[in-house]
């Protein structure tokens, strides 16, 4: 729905690209920041990484403190497709890997946000995909089985753990073939 990147934001701070990779690759890492997606509190886990990089106190500072950065706007594509399932009347929920403070930023950047009957946030439920458990609680929160629904995400391992729950998968790479999968599966 929303583009995120780390390098957006570590851009303004890393100038030179070879220094932001090495950062977010050996401090910063996608790895570090899941388990604030698992649920630790975002204050935990960075203290605890400041105890190991101490040297870049500010730079791991900044991945919360300045988070709204990471954001480059609201995927159109995915945004129209929203709307369009909503004008045929199609459910649409979300399950997403975020820190549970998180969630409420997206909405105003994404007002087809509105569409959505529920949301299932990894952050507050202590779960992260590709966890089987946060797939059935989805379902449950839902209403719906997993061979009722088409799982949308950028994520292989997302989209192989959903797909052996027996879900409808589309992995989503390039957000000009969101409408087309969306036609395949008879949705829009």
């Amino acid at each position: 729905m929303v583009r995120w990147d780390p390098r957006t934001l570590y851009s303004k701070i890393f100038p030179e690209p070879a220094a932001r990779d090495r950062f977010l690759s050996s401090v910063c890492t996608l790895a570090w920041h899941a388990e604030t997606d698992r649920g630790v509190p975002a204050e935990d886990n960075t203290a605890a990484l400041i105890a190991r990089h101490p040297q870049h106190e500010a730079e791991i500072r900044a991945w919360w403190e300045r988070w709204d950065e990471m954001f480059s706007g609201a995927i159109a594509e995915t945004e129209s497709a929203m709307h369009a399932l909503a004008e045929r009347g199609v459910p649409q929920f979300a399950l997403t890997n975020m820190a549970g403070p998180v969630w409420p930023m997206i909405p105003p950047m994404v007002p087809a946000c509105r569409h959505l009957k529920a949301v299932v946030v990894s952050g507050d439920e202590g779960l992260i995909k590709p966890d089987a458990a946060i797939y059935h609680l989805a379902c449950e929160r839902a209403g719906l089985r997993p061979e009722q629904l088409l799982f949308v995400d950028d994520s292989l391992a997302n989209i192989n753990a959903a797909a052996e729950l027996g879900f409808h998968v589309h992995r989503f790479e390039d957000p000009a073939a969101l409408r087309p999968a969306l036609e395949a599966h008879g949705l829009l």
